[in-house]
């Protein structure tokens, strides 16, 4: 988050990376709010105050040079020429404490719930639309409805498989949902290699701490996806397609 432009500058930290850096008034997700620091953040601030910036600035680029090295990039579909760009490295880790985390498992569980309800109303009995709750041609009309799936109810009643949730917080620490990507959500990848950098570059500013395993996340996702296949299919055939060039060329090269 931004640094805050009140005049209040409610801490001012003098060691280390940190030397000279006012936090303001608002909330900051390595410091907190202003007169209540954040507890869960405690040995990374010890760690980024043994550190001097020049260290720090050395560490980063090392860290993309690495990642550019290795080929880690995405792509901007968007723009005129497409091209493939690094994979941005933030040497400052955005934290969540335990309670944190518990709060986002339980909104992101009701979010991924309410969005299969709703998809299954819409191809089923779309009681939302005779109500008047949605207008109907805001759903009827939309490019991506598909009148074929109408009556068709996959298992579980689960259309939303894979959500991609984006989240922020305001000036208070409270959470907000930007929007919910249930489409072809992406960057999965970017989160495990991210981490995987930040132990290779910052080995001591994570020696003390107790982070959440982000390395089983593919395992899980295709134990979760083989769920959803037929009760009668005994063993289920997961694929995951993705339209990045860079890894079918390797995929090519690595077949036999």
């Amino acid at each position: 988050m931004a640094p805050s432009r009140s005049k209040k500058a409610a801490v001012k930290h003098a060691n280390g990376a940190l030397a000279g850096y006012h936090a303001g008034d608002d909330f900051y997700e390595m410091l907190g709010m202003a007169g209540r620091p954040a507890s869960y953040t405690a040995e990374i601030r010890r760690c980024l105050a043994s550190l001097d910036i020049a260290t720090l600035r050395a560490r980063a680029k090392d860290a993309q040079r690495e990642l550019y090295n290795l080929g880690i990039t995405f792509t901007v579909y968007t723009e005129r020429d497409v091209i493939d760009r690094v994979l941005p490295f933030d040497v400052i880790p955005r934290v969540l404490s335990r309670d944190d985390w518990r709060q986002i498992d339980r909104g992101v569980k009701q979010r991924v719930t309410a969005l299969n309800l709703f998809l299954c109303d819409i191809y089923g009995r779309q009681s939302v639309l005779k109500d008047g709750v949605v207008p109907a041609d805001l759903i009827l009309e939309n490019d991506q409805y598909q009148p074929l799936m109408h009556g068709i109810m996959p298992r579980h009643s689960s259309f939303v498989n894979i959500c991609g949730i984006d989240i922020v917080r305001d000036d208070r620490g409270r959470f907000l949902v930007l929007e919910d990507n249930a489409r072809t959500p992406s960057g999965v990848s970017y989160v495990i290699e991210n981490r995987q950098m930040m132990l290779r570059a910052f080995p001591d500013l994570l020696a003390d701490t107790r982070t959440q395993r982000v390395g089983d996340y593919g395992v899980r996702l295709a134990e979760a996806l083989a769920e959803m296949a037929p009760e009668s299919v005994l063993d289920p055939q997961v694929v995951v397609m993705s339209p990045a060039p860079g890894w079918i060329h390797w995929a090519a090269r690595d077949a036999p």
